[in-house]
């Protein structure tokens, strides 16, 4: 099986809400033909809920039938090189049907331009490793070169939901050796990424005090006061941005974003709305903890509290809800950096700089772990998420080629 039907194979699996076992069997099982040796581990949720990342209760985290696969490619003597992580995720997020011009999990065709959910995110990414450590594999039993060391592809899950493959895949090792690297092929439109973005994400409350829509003013409504709460996050959002510095994160017009992804307030049209719920993600640049961020618009909430009589009277809540996701960051003379821009360099990229990126990755688990990691692969993060979601697929090619070229630099071939 060549890359490209392996890739619309895998799309055709619908991995969203959960639903990661099927296309992880299939995974394995292609794998396993392929002649890697093959890993398989599923999350501890008891183990997950002592990582900050997650929540504090095991119960908020979904791990039965959620495997996460990888294969292993050994090389000379495996134990006197380095090993090399090639990762990806096999989860998706939800494609609302009506919204998109093809079947979300049939792979369409228009060209060079490959259409389906998950195609940018990131399953032909996930392909483009596979088929790089098979090249890689071919060229030494050809006799082109000699390697000594590992390369480890990896296809975890919930990565959407924090990490949940990744981070297991840290907190317990599944292999019988370390690892010395990794690179994860989110999509990146082929560049360098070496700085992730973190996020805390945070659900706020309001209350305020229903009336008929006819007395309305002797009600409370929530929404002036969320509106000021609302200003004065974008405010903050706006000096963060001037004064938080981080060189990678020039480019971009909002380095540290706040998005106020969800709304919900009142009961009827009729009735003054007394509550309100809105849920939010917070940027939190490299070298920031999320901590310290969380902290930041804990204060300006207060402030914004100590200036309304009511609120002050009400209180709203401000707690975190979901996953959390720490920055990450490794520095630019790793040796897999460099193995990755030499490889670049003879594919003729113009561009071999490394960047920063304002989402976060699974990257950020092998960091944390001392495993350095960084980020590169096809397609772009634009058209993650998004209905019609397409990637043009000589960037797979182009993918695969590199990150087999620069796994051969990094186990040193000789």
């Amino acid at each position: 099986m060549d890359i490209r039907p392996f890739t619309e194979e895998f799309l055709r699996f619908d991995t969203t809400g959960c639903r990661e076992a099927a296309a992880q069997s299939w995974f394995r099982e292609r794998l396993d033909e392929f002649g890697f040796e093959t890993v398989e581990w599923t999350a501890d949720a008891d183990r997950l809920a002592e990582h900050p990342s997650f929540p504090d209760s095991p119960a908020e985290i979904t791990v039965a039938d959620r495997p996460s696969v990888a294969g292993v490619l050994e090389f000379g003597d495996p134990d006197a090189g380095p090993t090399l992580v090639l990762n990806g995720h096999v989860d998706v997020v939800p494609a609302e049907d009506e919204l998109w011009e093809s079947d979300p999990f049939e792979p369409t065709w228009n060209g060079d331009d490959l259409t389906a959910r998950g195609a940018a995110d990131m399953k032909s990414g996930v392909a483009a490793c596979v088929f790089a450590a098979l090249d890689v594999r071919d060229a030494v039993d050809a006799g082109e070169f000699d390697l000594d060391g590992r390369i480890v592809v990896e296809s975890v899950g919930g990565e959407e939901e924090g990490g949940i493959g990744a981070a297991a895949a840290v907190l317990d090792n599944p292999y019988s050796f370390e690892r010395d690297a990794a690179v994860v092929a989110e999509p990146t439109d082929l560049t360098i990424v070496t700085a992730t973005e973190g996020t805390v994400m945070k659900r706020l409350r309001l209350t305020g005090r229903s009336a008929h829509a006819a007395t309305r003013w002797v009600g409370e409504s929530v929404l002036p006061h969320f509106e000021r709460i609302r200003h004065a996050f974008e405010d903050l959002e706006t000096e963060r941005g001037e004064r938080v510095h981080h060189p990678l994160y020039e480019e971009f017009p909002v380095p540290w974003p706040l998005c106020i992804g969800r709304v919900e307030a009142g009961s009827w049209a009729s009735s003054v709305p007394a509550s309100l719920t809105a849920e939010i993600r917070i940027g939190v640049a490299p070298g920031e903890t999320v901590d310290e961020v969380e902290a930041e618009y804990g204060e300006r909430l207060a402030e914004v509290v100590a200036e309304s009589e009511w609120l002050t009277e009400h209180p709203p809540s401000f707690e975190r809800f979901t996953v959390q996701f720490e920055s990450a960051e490794i520095a630019a003379d790793e040796p897999v950096v460099t193995a990755l821009q030499a490889a670049m360099a003879d594919a003729g990229f113009d561009d071999t700089e490394v960047h920063g990126a304002t989402y976060g990755a699974d990257s950020r688990h092998y960091v944390e772990a001392g495993i350095p990691t960084v980020v590169f692969g096809p397609g772009t993060i634009e058209q993650a998420h998004f209905p019609n979601e397409t990637i043009h697929w000589p960037d797979v090619e182009t993918a695969r080629e590199t990150i087999a070229t620069a796994a051969r630099r990094y186990l040193g071939e000789n």
